[in-house]
């Protein structure tokens, strides 16, 4: 039992140490479990293709090699044209998608909008249906004329119901006393989201705002569908092509459909060169989660208790 000594500071007893002894060391463990495969991956991004296909992937890598990220900066300028592409649309589209998300939670949770169950339902109904590909693409590419263009890949993951959602109910725990006194204050509309209400939900705006990012990061789908330009090409997707490429002519050499003599000049790795396009495309966006980490716990559990 914790004692307290004469400075008033609580004295923890040896139970309460050994449950944090306990506790640290089974969360360490657990997150040294989970860090593995990351090793193994960067491991095998500098072993050599024969190493990993005789030996496997391990911890340590096999025959050093750089010859998957040579693979993959073969041409560098095409490679940071691509991150510019994937970096531009994140930032744009993370910071567009927030503002009309959170605009339209703050509209759905306040009680004096007469159509907000309406409006509400017209939301959630779009979770359970949708138009289908097809017609999406039509829509994209005759109707929008949006082929080879940045909103392309911009519009669709600009909104998300799921986002909405957890928007919606962290606004909706903010006492209606502060948008009250706000507007006693004279304090339009805008004014009381900006500056009352956006302030108080930091940690919904980190989780959304990190939700959105990584949608963006890895979306490579809708270039697939919509972009022919190779210098519009985000990164996931460019990367995505020159794995396609080396898979696709080492079929070609397994048909005996290309000579011996320009097999031998070439090096084609295939599983390393799929390590190092995962920490090519992982590394940036694994360093800006320590930032919004410390918001990510409190912004998940957003509605799990309230009161």
């Amino acid at each position: 039992m914790a004692n307290t000594n004469h400075l008033g500071k609580v004295k923890k007893g040896k139970d309460v140490i050994a449950l944090n002894i306990i506790a640290y060391g089974f969360t360490g463990l657990l997150a040294l479990i989970c860090l593995i495969p990351f090793l193994m991956v960067l491991s095998g991004s500098f072993s050599s293709e024969a190493a990993i296909t005789q030996n496997g992937f391990s911890l340590l890598p096999q025959d050093f090699s750089l010859e998957a990220y040579k693979t993959v900066f073969k041409d560098p300028m095409v490679v940071f044209r691509a991150y510019g592409v994937t970096i531009g649309l994140t930032i744009v589209g993370t910071a567009v998608g927030l503002l009309l998300q959170t605009m339209t939670a703050y509209v759905l949770s306040r009680k004096d909008f007469e159509w907000r169950n309406g409006f509400s339902f017209f939301f959630y109904f779009t979770t359970l249906f949708s138009g289908g590909l097809v017609p999406t693409f039509i829509l994209y590419t005759q109707t929008l004329k949006l082929r080879d263009s940045y909103l392309a890949m911009l519009l669709p993951l600009l909104f998300s119901v799921y986002n909405l959602l957890i928007m919606k109910s962290y606004i909706s725990a903010i006492p209606e006393s502060l948008v009250d006194a706000a507007k006693i204050d004279g304090c339009g509309e805008f004014r009381t989201l900006f500056q009352v209400v956006m302030p108080l939900i930091q940690p919904a705006l980190a989780t959304v705002g990190l939700f959105i990012a990584l949608a963006y990061w890895n979306d490579w789908y809708n270039a697939m569908l919509y972009i022919k330009d190779t210098d519009k090409y985000p990164l996931q997707y460019f990367l995505y092509q020159q794995v396609n490429n080396i898979e696709t002519y080492k079929k070609l050499i397994s048909n005996n459909a290309v000579s011996s003599s320009v097999v031998s000049s070439m090096s084609l790795p295939t599983q390393t060169l799929k390590m190092a396009l995962t920490i090519v495309v992982t590394g940036p966006i694994i360093l800006a989660f320590p930032m919004v980490q410390k918001y990510f716990v409190q912004g998940i559990t957003i509605g799990a208790v309230k009161g």
